[in-house]
């Protein structure tokens, strides 16, 4: 790489230059952070240690929460770096790195979702079948395929982008290295490489999409068979939480990715990836977690047995 580029760090223009707003911003970053890995932390935790949440759909969140955690992880602490001490400067290969990883965990939860879908349809439309269909080793195999396919792209994702040469400005228009302002910076010819990531990004949210789409037209073709409201009532909570999460993380990421280069706006893009790359991996688990009566219940259920845990410790005592 150092052969093909007489660039060795880059300098990121950050969220904003207003010295007025880095404070609260910092603050307010560091709070979504905590809140990030509290939240997530937490919910890998909770379907660890309560064994009644062992089941296909709490196997995929605890997954989902792990890949949160990753990609809010590769972005954020840089972010409230710059805004605290004004660290806007990355290493060439760090910015290669922070690229790949945040490729790599934004990919397994575009396929995350999908495969979640899937677990709904067969949930709500095989019920009878579904402990024959969602095993545990077709479990295991789904979320592994999950991350097979997303290293696999952020690898050609990212050896495509910094395969070229960076010649000219190192100072990149974004808070961190994020595919459009880096393909900015080059003094290649990046309509092939802007080509290639357009055909990935494009092939995984098609595929991902398609068997979203292709699981809810099934639930709503079963629901609509249904004849009591216990049983709509019952879809619908299967459903509601993964359909907030699907909402929120396409709205963002389509917008950001999926849009011509004639609109392409920098400005849109930064306010688009504060949502995607930081305020997302937090609400995810709000949603599961305040949508969700398992989950409910498996957090009393584990408060209750830390309580006794105390006190028998200080009976002992």
């Amino acid at each position: 790489m150092e052969n093909s580029t007489r660039v060795t760090e880059f300098i990121f223009v950050g969220i904003t230059d207003n010295p007025d707003l880095q404070i609260p911003l910092f603050f307010i970053f560091t709070l979504i952070y905590l809140i990030t890995l509290i939240g997530n932390v937490g919910m890998i935790m909770l379907i660890l240690v309560d064994s009644l949440l062992h089941i296909p759909m709490y196997l995929f969140l605890g997954n989902l929460s792990l890949v949160d955690l990753g990609y809010s992880t590769a972005v954020t602490p840089k972010v409230m770096a710059q805004l605290l001490i004004g660290s806007n400067v990355i290493s060439y290969s760090e910015c290669a790195a922070q690229m790949f990883f945040f490729a790599v965990f934004l990919t397994v939860e575009n396929f995350l979702l999908a495969v979640m879908a899937f677990d709904r349809y067969a949930a709500v439309c095989k019920p009878l079948h579904y402990a024959t269909i969602m095993t545990t080793g077709v479990c295991e195999y789904l979320i592994i395929g999950c991350y097979v396919l997303a290293f696999l792209t952020a690898s050609i994702h990212t050896g495509n982008i910094f395969s070229l040469s960076y010649c000219r400005s190192n100072v990149i228009n974004h808070f961190f290295c994020d595919a459009p302002p880096v393909l900015a910076l080059s003094c290649s010819d990046i309509h092939r490489t802007e080509l290639v990531v357009f055909i990935f990004v494009g092939i995984d949210v098609t595929i991902s999409n398609v068997v979203i789409v292709v699981s809810y037209l099934f639930i709503f073709v079963t629901v609509l068979r249904m004849h009591s409201s216990e049983g709509h009532q019952k879809a619908f909570s299967t459903c509601a939480s993964h359909l907030t999460a699907i909402s929120i993380f396409y709205g963002t990421s389509l917008f950001m990715y999926l849009e011509s280069n004639a609109s392409h706006s920098m400005g849109s893009d930064k306010l688009a990836s504060v949502f995607y790359a930081i305020v997302i991996p937090m609400l995810n688990p709000l949603v599961y977690s305040l949508r969700n009566k398992e989950v409910k219940s498996a957090f009393k259920r584990t408060v209750g047995k830390a309580k006794s845990s105390i006190r028998l410790i200080f009976i002992h005592v």
